[in-house]
């Protein structure tokens, strides 16, 4: 079973199935006899299957016993230890994979930019499905956009704001975050401290409001990730550099390079 998508609540979540065709309607998946079993209540229109949880302790406890690091799957090398796929400066949450921008961090790294006068502050967001589907549509308009949790704090958007009154830069590291921050824009310009979701979708000649520069890897093909990029930088741009990143055997993708947008 791969990551979750929804949590409805302690019980009941939204999920990736596979083989997901096989299991039908109030079926049930023993995981550990006795310790964790679930059944299958909903079969959703996006294929997302929604399943009904029973455990005996504590919900998260077992997941982390029983479960194994949700990798994409062109990551075919079992990762011994999970923080590998995590960022260094992760909390928790309900996210279906690591922002993958924030993996090139080291807490020394952060200390030594910290030293340089760049503010850090924080957002918090679970990162869902939407941000790897392809996009399978002919006129992207008709996209569908999963929509992704997140928090803005209150300090973080001071910080933002203060920055941007200064005429500083506002540099988001990954295309969840820049989401995230273009998301909550009030009318004035200014960042808002949100709690909420977002199923923004940017791509085309989209005006940025906050973001001016950001930190990004060489995403998948036909993505929604490759449209962020190219409303940010430019189309012939952003294509030039992948070009390039081909020609040099960069690596695409989550333990990939990474490319500073401007």
């Amino acid at each position: 079973m791969g990551g979750s998508v929804k949590r409805y609540d302690l019980k009941t979540w939204e999920v990736l199935l596979k083989p997901a065709k096989k299991l039908k309607i109030g079926q049930k998946i023993v995981f550990s006899e006795g310790l964790l079993e679930a059944e299958l209540i909903e079969i959703k229109e996006d294929g997302n299957r929604v399943l009904k949880f029973e455990f005996e302790g504590n919900f998260e406890e077992i997941l982390d016993k029983l479960g194994e690091m949700p990798l994409p799957p062109y990551i075919t090398e079992k990762l011994s230890d999970k923080n590998r796929y995590q960022t260094v400066y992760a909390k928790k949450g309900e996210s279906v994979a690591a922002p993958t921008a924030g993996l090139h961090f080291t807490m020394e790294l952060l200390e030594k930019i910290k030293k340089k006068g760049v503010i850090l502050t924080e957002v918090f967001l679970d990162v869902g499905l939407g941000t790897f589907r392809p996009v399978q549509v002919e006129d992207v308009t008709e996209h569908k956009m999963h929509s992704e949790k997140y928090w803005i704090p209150e300090k973080t958007a001071k910080i933002v704001n203060e920055a941007k009154k200064n005429g500083n830069r506002i540099i988001a590291v990954g295309t969840t975050s820049v989401r995230t921050l273009e998301s909550c824009v009030g009318e004035n310009g200014k960042l808002l401290p949100k709690n909420g979701a977002t199923n923004i979708f940017i791509y085309g000649d989209y005006k940025f409001k906050i973001v001016d520069a950001m930190i990004t890897n060489f995403h998948l093909p036909k993505s929604t990730l490759v449209m962020l990029v190219s409303a940010f930088a430019r189309k012939d741009f952003v294509f030039s550099a992948y070009k390039e990143a081909i020609k040099e055997k960069y690596r695409f993708y989550s333990f990939g390079d990474s490319m500073f947008i401007y």
